[in-house]
């Protein structure tokens, strides 16, 4: 008696508000379930899709994404990070195929759709877990709010006619007051999203570490910070302080900021797992998303060249 085959999920979601989105999604659908792949869609994104559960090839849920061996997203950024958010805990990999701008946390492009549904068929790719941030914010020694984030956690100012007042900690020790518009907490991975826009630093994914960004400070110094992955980042927003703030969270989860409030930030205790197919180096990635000038590089090729005919003539 031979066993029952392995059936295999992947979880798909997609900006369905978008017609391109739409067209490659269902074409990724069409060509998973031609190969034997159990596709799971979020009933909304279905009903958008115009698709509907099928036996054995198309399931439709409200919110079950357990037993799916990947997650494939359709859309920019900001569909990944839903997808992230939706399927936070659970063990499978997140795989971006991007139809957005710049798409840093997207692995595939619109005209590697093929190439990658071979992979996803064949399992060939490999996963990279990221750092992200856990966050709490208490008022008065009390929690009010857990939360956490995959780019950055952002202090910002509620009002636009009004500065935030607020001292900055790392590790338990004050750093600073600044008058501000805000203050960015980021991990490496969010070091290419709000925290660039703030002026931080691009941090390789490689790295362990915790960012923090003042934004338009006003103080001597306010500078970008860049901690170990083990510090814990406070941001206190100044009891006498006439403004209020907001904290978001990847642009997608608020806390409203009472004066008094204070925000923790620190490496979260569960990673986010992408899906990465190729080997590529960050450096090139950001040399292809910013379309940065290169010519006249010499590199290893030439090295390899003047050491060969160095030992040549010898």
């Amino acid at each position: 008696m031979t066993e029952a085959a392995e059936t295999r999920r992947v979880l798909l979601v997609a900006h369905t508000g978008r017609d391109d989105a739409r067209e490659v999604a269902r074409g990724f659908v069409k060509a998973l379930t031609s190969h034997g792949l159990v596709v799971r869609l979020l009933a909304p994104e279905a009903a958008d899709l115009g698709l509907e559960a099928a036996d054995g090839t198309i399931e439709v849920v409200v919110d079950d994404v357990r037993a799916c061996e990947l997650t494939v997203v359709i859309g920019g950024d900001g569909t990944i990070l839903r997808a992230a958010e939706l399927t936070r805990g659970s063990d499978a990999p997140v795989l971006g195929v991007n139809l957005g701008h710049v798409g840093f946390l997207a692995e595939a492009e619109y005209d590697d759709l093929d190439s990658t549904i071979e992979a996803i068929v064949a399992r060939r790719y490999t996963i990279e877990d990221r750092l992200t941030l856990d966050v709490t914010v208490q008022r008065d020694g009390e929690l009010v709010a857990r939360t956490w984030a995959l780019n950055e956690a952002s202090v910002e100012k509620a009002s636009r006619e009004r500065m935030l007042e607020v001292v900055v900690e790392v590790d338990g020790r004050p750093l600073s007051r600044w008058g501000c518009d805000g203050v960015v907490c980021a991990t490496p991975t969010g070091s290419t999203a709000y925290n660039f826009s703030a002026g931080g630093p691009v941090v390789w994914p490689g790295v362990e570490a915790l960012l923090m960004v003042p934004i338009s400070a006003h103080a001597l110094f306010a500078r970008p910070l860049v901690v170990a992955p083990t510090s814990v980042l406070a941001v206190e927003v100044l009891a006498r302080t006439d403004g209020a703030g907001v904290l978001w969270c990847d642009g997608r989860r608020t806390v409203d900021l009472p004066p008094g409030a204070r925000i923790e930030v620190r490496r979260g205790e569960t990673p986010v797992r992408l899906v990465r197919l190729h080997e590529a180096p960050f450096t090139d990635r950001l040399v292809a998303k910013f379309g940065l000038p290169v010519a006249g590089w010499r590199g290893s090729a030439e090295r390899r060249r003047s050491l060969a005919q160095e030992d040549g003539d010898a």
